[in-house]
């Protein structure tokens, strides 16, 4: 008969340290001295264990910002985050710290609510059902939108002989967000058009500076102008406005279908649209998509391999790109897996603990308290070992069927969750956790579709685009 022995329960190592002090170092560790990575790498080395104490930034005591958490760095660990019956996500999108809900009208948008508030459901549901709706025109708006990007990067690399891509991928985004969510085209206004990426640029920023490094300006300067204090939404405003009142005017038609189909106020759905376009989606594309376009333009060999399949797939079907079509591209989709396991959009995940429970790890378990916050460190995580093999290299076809690869996926955790979940109401799962993935496919098929090869420089500049004469239909 076999024997089933239960983990050992273990206190969990590391400490605070005293009062401020202790915060105090933590922060310069994290932002200074180590630097994000190794902050968590080096105390997972120090405690022999991949959940332990620690403080993380920012630290603002006098509207009770508290920096202890209990990191965690394991793939088992990690999944008690998505279990709701044992955490709580109520205003800890970005950790103990959360910015003026001024920088949203004045209205706790549904990123900041949890599952457990009447508000979420009703929320998530009108989120999840405007993306089911923007389906239908997602492919042909993308190709819209990719085409004058890809016209403007071909312009820069002939004229001179690189081109910076940041600039145009973020205004791609903005433009096919805006239109197949919500039916407004910033090219039907001006300054829109021309400065709508940048003004959430500029939102998003101030919101998150206390929480990122930014070198910007040389150390102990970004300590003292930009994670000592939050910033006030004032400073941004005007530029609020600014996109509010375009997607007021120009959406008209989409908000009140919304407000008769799920009984949402006007300012509702205008904040926490706002919040999905340019929190959610343009600021995790902004992160993800230069990632992306990099792992392929630094390796020739791949992009054979991924032009190859971008062929040979469309040869099926009949030249067209469509959601369809984009299921039977086992490399493309593999390649786009394996950038979020190791460069996730959003490295850090929180969750506070809704009542005492035990955590479990590898080899043994952790006695959680309720009212404890946990911070999962996704990046470090998802390079768990124990999972997946030559963990730190990347690896294109490591989710492809012909590898076994798909069972990996539920420990792919970039969305909030598994990617073999799906967003419910009763989950904090990404409601765009499908289109996100699926968007990023349709991407990299449209540019194989356009060129045969193109280079990037591993930073943030495309430095050749060779044409392909094969060109796809739109859906």
């Amino acid at each position: 008969m076999m024997m089933v022995t239960s983990l050992p329960l273990k206190g969990i190592p590391g400490s605070y340290g005293p009062p401020l002090i202790g915060s105090l170092k933590d922060r310069l560790d994290y932002f200074w001295f180590q630097g994000q990575d190794t902050f968590f790498r080096s105390r997972v080395a120090k405690y022999q264990s991949t959940v332990f104490r620690t403080n993380i930034p920012p630290s603002f005591p006098f509207i009770g910002v508290d920096p202890r958490i209990i990191a965690i760095t394991d793939c088992k660990s990690f999944e008690a985050l998505f279990d709701m019956s044992l955490v709580e996500k109520k205003d800890i999108l970005v950790g103990s710290y959360m910015p003026s809900v001024s920088y949203t009208g004045s209205t706790r948008v549904v990123a900041y609510l949890d599952t457990s508030e009447e508000r979420h459901a009703v929320i998530k549901t009108f989120a999840m059902e405007t993306l089911k709706k923007a389906s239908r025109t997602w492919v042909a708006v993308l190709q819209e939108s990719l085409g004058r990007m890809f016209e403007t990067l071909e312009k820069e690399v002939k004229e001179k002989g690189k081109a910076s891509f940041i600039a145009p991928v973020q205004r791609c985004l903005f433009r096919f967000l805006c239109k197949v969510l919500v039916g407004a085209d910033p090219l039907a206004v001006p300054e829109i058009g021309e400065d709508g990426w940048i003004i959430l640029d500029e939102w998003l920023a101030l919101q998150l500076l206390p929480t990122v490094k930014t070198g910007a300006v040389p150390q102990p300067l970004e300590e003292i102008l930009f994670h000592s204090f939050p910033f006030p939404f004032f400073m941004v405003s005007n530029g609020y406005r600014k996109i509010y009142e375009f997607l007021k005017k120009e959406g008209r038609s989409f908000i009140d279908s919304a407000k008769k189909d799920y009984g949402l106020t006007e300012e509702e759905i205008l904040h926490n649209i706002i919040f999905v376009i340019g929190f959610n989606a343009f600021g995790g594309f902004s992160v993800f998509l230069p990632s992306l376009l990099n792992a392929i333009g630094t390796d020739t060999g791949l992009q054979a391999q991924l032009r190859a399949e971008v062929k040979h797939t469309m040869q099926t079907h009949a030249g067209r790109l469509s959601f369809q079509a984009i299921e039977d591209m086992n490399l493309v989709k593999s390649t786009v897996y394996e950038v979020l396991r190791l460069n996730p959009p959003v490295a850090l995940q929180f969750a506070r603990a809704r009542r005492d429970f035990e955590l479990e790890s590898y080899e043994c378990k952790y006695g959680i308290r309720k009212g404890e916050l946990l911070c999962g460190y996704q990046t470090l995580a998802m390079r768990d070992s124990r999972v997946f093999s030559d963990s730190e290299k990347f690896v294109a076809d490591r989710f492809t069927k012909e590898n076994g690869g798909e069972a990996l996926l539920n420990h792919l955790f970039w969305s909030n969750g598994p990617q073999t979940g799906s967003p419910t109401i009763n989950n904090k799962q990404c409601a765009a956790k499908d289109y996100v993935v699926a968007t990023a496919w349709l991407i990299v098929a449209e540019i194989f579709s356009r060129y045969e090869s193109f280079g990037t420089d591993g930073s943030s500049s495309i430095t050749s685009l060779q044409e392909s004469r094969m060109m796809l239909n739109q859906c």
